[in-house]
Protein backbone atom coordinates (compact mmCIF):
# COMPACT_ATOMS: atom_id res chain seq x y z
CA UNK A 1 0.00 0.00 0.00
CA UNK A 2 1.27 3.44 -1.21
CA UNK A 3 2.38 6.06 1.83
CA UNK A 4 -0.62 7.69 0.52
CA UNK A 5 -3.65 5.49 1.26
CA UNK A 6 -3.42 5.99 4.61
CA UNK A 7 -6.47 7.73 5.57
CA UNK A 8 -5.82 8.97 9.78
CA UNK A 9 -1.91 10.25 8.39
CA UNK A 10 -3.85 11.98 5.25
CA UNK A 11 -6.14 13.72 7.72
CA UNK A 12 -3.44 14.67 10.20
CA UNK A 13 -1.47 15.93 7.37
CA UNK A 14 -4.08 17.81 6.35
CA UNK A 15 -4.60 19.35 9.61
CA UNK A 16 -1.20 20.40 10.08
CA UNK A 17 -0.64 21.95 6.58
CA UNK A 18 -3.90 24.16 7.26
CA UNK A 19 -2.40 24.88 10.52
CA UNK A 20 0.63 26.18 8.61
CA UNK A 21 -1.23 27.99 5.90
CA UNK A 22 -3.25 29.74 8.71
CA UNK A 23 0.22 31.53 9.62
CA UNK A 24 0.96 32.89 6.57
CA UNK A 25 -0.73 35.79 5.63
CA UNK A 26 -2.38 34.95 2.24
CA UNK A 27 -4.58 38.16 0.69
CA UNK A 28 -5.79 38.10 -2.08
CA UNK A 29 -2.78 38.96 -4.62
CA UNK A 30 -0.56 38.81 -1.71
CA UNK A 31 -0.56 34.63 -2.53
CA UNK A 32 3.23 33.55 -2.68
CA UNK A 33 4.04 32.18 0.58
CA UNK A 34 1.29 30.13 0.63
CA UNK A 35 1.59 28.84 -2.66
CA UNK A 36 5.26 27.86 -1.86
CA UNK A 37 3.94 26.12 0.93
CA UNK A 38 1.36 24.18 -1.27
CA UNK A 39 4.05 23.55 -3.76
CA UNK A 40 7.16 22.24 -1.18
CA UNK A 41 4.33 19.89 0.08
CA UNK A 42 3.85 18.24 -3.34
CA UNK A 43 7.11 17.75 -3.61
CA UNK A 44 7.62 16.49 0.24
CA UNK A 45 4.54 14.11 -0.78
CA UNK A 46 6.41 12.75 -3.98
CA UNK A 47 4.56 14.55 -6.34
CA UNK A 48 5.20 16.15 -9.56
CA UNK A 49 3.93 19.96 -9.04
CA UNK A 50 3.88 22.97 -11.18
CA UNK A 51 3.08 26.80 -10.57
CA UNK A 52 1.77 29.92 -12.04
CA UNK A 53 2.11 33.09 -10.67
CA UNK A 54 0.13 31.75 -7.39
CA UNK A 55 -1.48 29.24 -9.05
CA UNK A 56 0.07 25.45 -7.91
CA UNK A 57 -1.36 22.62 -9.26
CA UNK A 58 -0.50 18.76 -9.89
CA UNK A 59 -1.71 15.92 -11.72
CA UNK A 60 -2.09 11.89 -10.75
CA UNK A 61 0.89 9.83 -11.01
CA UNK A 62 -0.43 7.54 -14.34
CA UNK A 63 -1.93 10.66 -15.74
CA UNK A 64 -3.66 9.23 -19.60
CA UNK A 65 -4.40 12.69 -22.27
CA UNK A 66 -6.75 9.27 -23.36
CA UNK A 67 -9.16 9.36 -19.96
CA UNK A 68 -11.52 12.18 -18.97
CA UNK A 69 -10.28 14.71 -16.20
CA UNK A 70 -12.20 15.90 -13.22
CA UNK A 71 -10.46 19.09 -11.39
CA UNK A 72 -10.23 19.30 -7.85
CA UNK A 73 -10.05 23.40 -7.20
CA UNK A 74 -9.89 25.03 -3.84
CA UNK A 75 -8.57 28.37 -3.27
CA UNK A 76 -5.54 29.53 -0.65
CA UNK A 77 -6.19 33.40 -0.80
CA UNK A 78 -8.34 35.29 1.85
CA UNK A 79 -10.27 38.31 2.82
CA UNK A 80 -8.58 40.91 5.50
CA UNK A 81 -9.34 40.22 8.67
CA UNK A 82 -12.82 41.13 10.17
CA UNK A 83 -12.07 44.07 12.51
CA UNK A 84 -13.61 42.63 15.67
CA UNK A 85 -10.84 39.99 15.67
CA UNK A 86 -10.18 39.00 19.12
CA UNK A 87 -7.67 36.12 18.46
CA UNK A 88 -5.07 36.50 16.56
CA UNK A 89 -5.92 35.96 12.71
CA UNK A 90 -2.50 34.72 11.83
CA UNK A 91 -2.38 32.41 14.88
CA UNK A 92 -3.42 28.97 14.54
CA UNK A 93 -5.09 28.29 17.92
CA UNK A 94 -6.75 24.49 18.31
CA UNK A 95 -9.46 24.75 21.11
CA UNK A 96 -12.66 22.60 22.22
CA UNK A 97 -12.08 20.54 18.66
CA UNK A 98 -12.10 23.67 16.72
CA UNK A 99 -9.09 25.49 14.53
CA UNK A 100 -9.17 29.28 15.09
CA UNK A 101 -7.86 31.60 12.69
CA UNK A 102 -8.20 33.28 9.07
CA UNK A 103 -8.94 31.31 6.01
CA UNK A 104 -9.02 28.32 8.08
CA UNK A 105 -13.56 27.63 6.60
CA UNK A 106 -13.24 29.71 3.89
CA UNK A 107 -11.61 27.72 1.97
CA UNK A 108 -8.38 26.43 3.92
CA UNK A 109 -10.25 23.31 5.13
CA UNK A 110 -11.58 22.80 2.06
CA UNK A 111 -8.17 22.90 0.02
CA UNK A 112 -6.42 20.46 2.57
CA UNK A 113 -8.97 17.85 2.42
CA UNK A 114 -9.14 17.74 -1.76
CA UNK A 115 -5.26 17.78 -1.26
CA UNK A 116 -5.52 14.92 0.77
CA UNK A 117 -8.20 13.04 -1.21
CA UNK A 118 -5.91 14.01 -4.76
CA UNK A 119 -2.93 11.94 -2.63
CA UNK A 120 -5.10 8.74 -1.58
CA UNK A 121 -5.73 8.24 -5.60
CA UNK A 122 -2.64 10.08 -7.07
CA UNK A 123 -0.74 6.93 -7.31
CA UNK A 124 -3.62 4.39 -9.02
CA UNK A 125 -3.07 3.04 -11.92
CA UNK A 126 -6.47 2.03 -12.89
CA UNK A 127 -8.71 5.14 -12.20
CA UNK A 128 -11.04 5.61 -14.80
CA UNK A 129 -10.68 9.20 -14.62
CA UNK A 130 -7.41 11.56 -14.39
CA UNK A 131 -7.41 13.92 -11.45
CA UNK A 132 -6.03 17.34 -11.43
CA UNK A 133 -5.52 19.14 -7.98
CA UNK A 134 -5.20 22.63 -8.12
CA UNK A 135 -4.84 25.34 -5.25
CA UNK A 136 -5.65 28.56 -6.61
CA UNK A 137 -5.31 32.43 -6.33
CA UNK A 138 -7.57 35.43 -5.76
CA UNK A 139 -10.82 33.89 -5.38
CA UNK A 140 -11.64 36.22 -3.13
CA UNK A 141 -11.87 39.41 -5.46
CA UNK A 142 -12.65 37.28 -8.68
CA UNK A 143 -9.07 38.39 -10.01
CA UNK A 144 -7.85 37.24 -13.22
CA UNK A 145 -4.54 35.50 -12.52
CA UNK A 146 -6.49 32.85 -10.28
CA UNK A 147 -8.60 30.18 -11.63
CA UNK A 148 -9.47 31.67 -14.83
CA UNK A 149 -5.54 32.91 -15.79
CA UNK A 150 -4.80 28.81 -14.81
CA UNK A 151 -7.84 27.36 -16.87
CA UNK A 152 -6.25 26.85 -20.38
CA UNK A 153 -2.89 25.58 -19.01
CA UNK A 154 -4.79 22.49 -17.56
CA UNK A 155 -6.36 20.75 -20.54
CA UNK A 156 -9.46 19.82 -20.78
CA UNK A 157 -11.47 19.03 -17.96
CA UNK A 158 -14.81 17.19 -17.99
CA UNK A 159 -16.14 18.19 -14.58
CA UNK A 160 -14.89 19.50 -11.10
CA UNK A 161 -15.11 19.45 -7.39
CA UNK A 162 -15.17 23.08 -6.37
CA UNK A 163 -14.39 23.08 -2.24
CA UNK A 164 -16.15 25.82 -0.58
CA UNK A 165 -18.12 25.66 3.03
CA UNK A 166 -21.17 23.81 2.37
CA UNK A 167 -21.07 21.49 5.86
CA UNK A 168 -20.28 18.82 2.98
CA UNK A 169 -23.77 19.01 0.98
CA UNK A 170 -24.01 19.56 -2.66
CA UNK A 171 -24.17 22.97 -4.10
CA UNK A 172 -25.68 22.18 -7.67
CA UNK A 173 -26.44 25.52 -8.78
CA UNK A 174 -25.16 28.66 -8.03
CA UNK A 175 -26.08 32.99 -8.50
CA UNK A 176 -24.29 34.57 -10.67
CA UNK A 177 -23.79 38.54 -10.31
CA UNK A 178 -24.26 41.66 -12.12
CA UNK A 179 -23.30 44.83 -10.78
CA UNK A 180 -24.46 48.21 -13.26
CA UNK A 181 -23.72 51.49 -12.62
CA UNK A 182 -26.50 53.12 -13.97
CA UNK A 183 -26.95 56.94 -14.89
CA UNK A 184 -29.74 59.27 -14.71
CA UNK A 185 -29.60 62.67 -16.42
CA UNK A 186 -31.68 65.90 -15.80
CA UNK A 187 -30.75 69.42 -16.17
CA UNK A 188 -29.33 71.51 -14.22
CA UNK A 189 -30.93 74.83 -12.50
CA UNK A 190 -31.10 77.40 -9.40
CA UNK A 191 -32.95 75.52 -6.65
CA UNK A 192 -34.36 78.87 -5.56
CA UNK A 193 -36.19 79.36 -8.83
CA UNK A 194 -37.02 75.55 -9.17
CA UNK A 195 -35.06 75.67 -12.44
CA UNK A 196 -33.91 72.69 -14.61
CA UNK A 197 -35.09 68.82 -14.74
CA UNK A 198 -33.86 67.44 -11.00
CA UNK A 199 -32.03 64.03 -11.86
CA UNK A 200 -32.70 62.75 -8.02
CA UNK A 201 -36.45 62.89 -8.70
CA UNK A 202 -36.03 61.10 -12.21
CA UNK A 203 -33.27 58.11 -10.72
CA UNK A 204 -35.79 57.68 -7.85
CA UNK A 205 -38.52 56.52 -10.10
CA UNK A 206 -35.87 54.29 -12.21
CA UNK A 207 -35.04 52.94 -8.22
CA UNK A 208 -38.55 52.13 -7.80
CA UNK A 209 -38.60 49.98 -10.95
CA UNK A 210 -35.08 48.14 -10.00
CA UNK A 211 -37.13 47.58 -6.21
CA UNK A 212 -40.20 46.40 -7.63
CA UNK A 213 -39.77 44.52 -10.76
CA UNK A 214 -40.09 40.50 -10.51
CA UNK A 215 -38.02 38.70 -13.45
CA UNK A 216 -40.38 35.75 -14.91
CA UNK A 217 -38.10 32.88 -14.40
CA UNK A 218 -38.33 31.73 -11.12
CA UNK A 219 -35.56 28.89 -9.89
CA UNK A 220 -37.01 25.39 -7.98
CA UNK A 221 -33.04 25.86 -6.56
CA UNK A 222 -31.53 29.33 -6.63
CA UNK A 223 -35.33 31.57 -6.59
CA UNK A 224 -35.76 34.98 -8.05
CA UNK A 225 -33.24 36.85 -9.81
CA UNK A 226 -32.49 39.68 -6.75
CA UNK A 227 -31.86 43.21 -7.65
CA UNK A 228 -30.83 46.37 -4.91
CA UNK A 229 -29.98 49.31 -5.32
CA UNK A 230 -26.28 49.62 -3.21
CA UNK A 231 -24.92 52.85 -3.63
CA UNK A 232 -26.13 56.13 -4.94
CA UNK A 233 -24.43 59.63 -5.73
CA UNK A 234 -25.91 62.90 -6.65
CA UNK A 235 -25.50 67.02 -6.59
CA UNK A 236 -22.42 69.25 -6.25
CA UNK A 237 -24.27 72.27 -4.20
CA UNK A 238 -27.46 72.61 -1.94
CA UNK A 239 -28.46 75.58 -3.94
CA UNK A 240 -28.08 73.68 -7.56
CA UNK A 241 -31.00 71.32 -8.89
CA UNK A 242 -28.78 67.84 -9.71
CA UNK A 243 -27.91 67.28 -13.67
CA UNK A 244 -26.80 63.82 -13.08
CA UNK A 245 -27.55 61.09 -10.50
CA UNK A 246 -25.48 58.03 -10.38
CA UNK A 247 -26.06 55.08 -8.51
CA UNK A 248 -25.27 50.92 -8.21
CA UNK A 249 -26.93 47.96 -8.70
CA UNK A 250 -26.30 44.61 -7.39
CA UNK A 251 -28.10 41.87 -9.15
CA UNK A 252 -27.78 37.88 -8.31
CA UNK A 253 -29.15 36.02 -11.17
CA UNK A 254 -30.40 32.75 -11.16
CA UNK A 255 -29.17 30.02 -13.50
CA UNK A 256 -32.54 30.70 -15.75
CA UNK A 257 -30.55 34.23 -17.03
CA UNK A 258 -27.59 34.86 -18.31
CA UNK A 259 -26.06 38.55 -17.91
CA UNK A 260 -27.14 40.10 -21.37
CA UNK A 261 -31.22 38.96 -21.41
CA UNK A 262 -31.05 40.69 -17.34
CA UNK A 263 -29.42 43.73 -19.47
CA UNK A 264 -31.46 43.79 -22.04
CA UNK A 265 -34.74 43.60 -20.11
CA UNK A 266 -33.67 46.25 -18.00
CA UNK A 267 -32.99 48.43 -20.78
CA UNK A 268 -36.65 47.77 -22.10
CA UNK A 269 -38.20 49.33 -18.90
CA UNK A 270 -35.58 52.19 -17.24
CA UNK A 271 -35.19 55.62 -18.40
CA UNK A 272 -30.96 55.63 -17.86
CA UNK A 273 -27.78 54.72 -18.94
CA UNK A 274 -26.59 50.85 -17.48
CA UNK A 275 -22.87 49.94 -17.74
CA UNK A 276 -21.98 46.38 -16.43
CA UNK A 277 -18.61 46.52 -14.22
CA UNK A 278 -18.33 42.62 -15.66
CA UNK A 279 -20.32 39.52 -17.16
CA UNK A 280 -17.66 36.73 -15.90
CA UNK A 281 -19.20 36.08 -12.66
CA UNK A 282 -21.75 33.68 -14.50
CA UNK A 283 -25.08 31.59 -12.39
CA UNK A 284 -23.83 28.19 -12.76
CA UNK A 285 -25.75 24.54 -12.75
CA UNK A 286 -24.90 21.24 -12.71
CA UNK A 287 -27.67 18.42 -13.47
CA UNK A 288 -28.79 16.04 -10.66
CA UNK A 289 -28.46 13.26 -13.06
CA UNK A 290 -24.61 14.12 -13.51
CA UNK A 291 -22.22 11.12 -12.04
CA UNK A 292 -20.68 12.71 -9.30
CA UNK A 293 -23.73 14.27 -8.09
CA UNK A 294 -25.61 10.56 -8.07
CA UNK A 295 -22.75 9.37 -5.88
CA UNK A 296 -23.55 11.81 -3.49
CA UNK A 297 -27.24 10.56 -3.48
CA UNK A 298 -25.88 7.44 -3.21
CA UNK A 299 -24.48 8.64 -0.04
CA UNK A 300 -27.50 10.63 1.79
CA UNK A 301 -25.96 14.31 0.56
CA UNK A 302 -28.40 16.88 0.13
CA UNK A 303 -28.53 19.09 -3.07
CA UNK A 304 -29.34 22.79 -3.08
CA UNK A 305 -28.63 26.21 -5.01
CA UNK A 306 -25.98 28.39 -3.28
CA UNK A 307 -26.61 32.22 -3.32
CA UNK A 308 -22.75 33.05 -3.00
CA UNK A 309 -20.48 33.37 -5.96
CA UNK A 310 -16.99 30.90 -6.21
CA UNK A 311 -14.75 30.23 -8.66
CA UNK A 312 -16.78 27.77 -10.44
CA UNK A 313 -18.64 30.92 -12.12
CA UNK A 314 -15.37 30.76 -14.14
CA UNK A 315 -15.36 27.38 -15.29
CA UNK A 316 -16.83 26.73 -18.86
CA UNK A 317 -17.66 22.47 -17.51
CA UNK A 318 -20.17 21.40 -14.60
CA UNK A 319 -18.87 21.57 -11.33
CA UNK A 320 -19.93 20.63 -8.01
CA UNK A 321 -19.39 23.03 -5.16
CA UNK A 322 -18.87 21.03 -2.20
CA UNK A 323 -16.49 21.10 0.98
CA UNK A 324 -16.03 20.99 4.82
CA UNK A 325 -17.10 23.72 7.28
CA UNK A 326 -19.84 26.48 7.32
CA UNK A 327 -20.34 29.36 4.50
CA UNK A 328 -22.12 31.28 7.55
CA UNK A 329 -18.88 31.35 8.87
CA UNK A 330 -16.49 32.80 6.85
CA UNK A 331 -15.37 36.44 6.76
CA UNK A 332 -16.86 36.47 10.11
CA UNK A 333 -14.10 37.37 13.41
CA UNK A 334 -12.60 34.61 14.85
CA UNK A 335 -13.14 31.87 12.25
CA UNK A 336 -12.61 28.57 12.94
CA UNK A 337 -13.38 24.91 11.62
CA UNK A 338 -14.05 22.17 13.32
CA UNK A 339 -11.11 19.05 13.15
CA UNK A 340 -13.85 16.65 12.53
CA UNK A 341 -15.09 18.23 9.31
CA UNK A 342 -11.85 18.02 8.00
CA UNK A 343 -11.46 14.73 9.24
CA UNK A 344 -15.23 13.73 7.37
CA UNK A 345 -14.20 15.98 4.61
CA UNK A 346 -11.49 13.71 3.36
CA UNK A 347 -13.71 10.69 3.80
CA UNK A 348 -16.85 11.97 2.23
CA UNK A 349 -14.58 13.82 -0.80
CA UNK A 350 -12.72 9.85 -0.99
CA UNK A 351 -16.18 7.89 -1.19
CA UNK A 352 -18.05 10.47 -3.63
CA UNK A 353 -15.04 9.71 -6.31
CA UNK A 354 -14.64 6.12 -5.39
CA UNK A 355 -18.16 5.65 -7.31
CA UNK A 356 -17.23 6.75 -9.82
CA UNK A 357 -13.40 5.97 -10.41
Amino acid sequence: MSKHLNIPSLQENAIELLKKLIAIPSLSKQESETAKLIFDFLIESDVKANQLLNNVWAKNKFFDPNKKTILLNSHHDTVAPNKNYTLNPFEAIIENTRLFGLGSNDAGGCLVALLATFLFFYENENLKYNLIFAASAEEEISGKNGIELLLPELGEIDFGIVGEPTKMQMAIAEKGLLVLDCTVKGKAGHAARQEGENAIYKALETIHWFKHFEFEKVSPLLGKVLMNVTMINAGIAHNMIPEVCNFTVDIRLNELYTHQEVIEIIKQHIDGEIVPRSTRIKSSSINSNHPIVQSGFKLNLSSFGSPTTSDKALMNFPTLKIGPGDSARSHTADEYIYLNEIESGIELYIKLLENIL
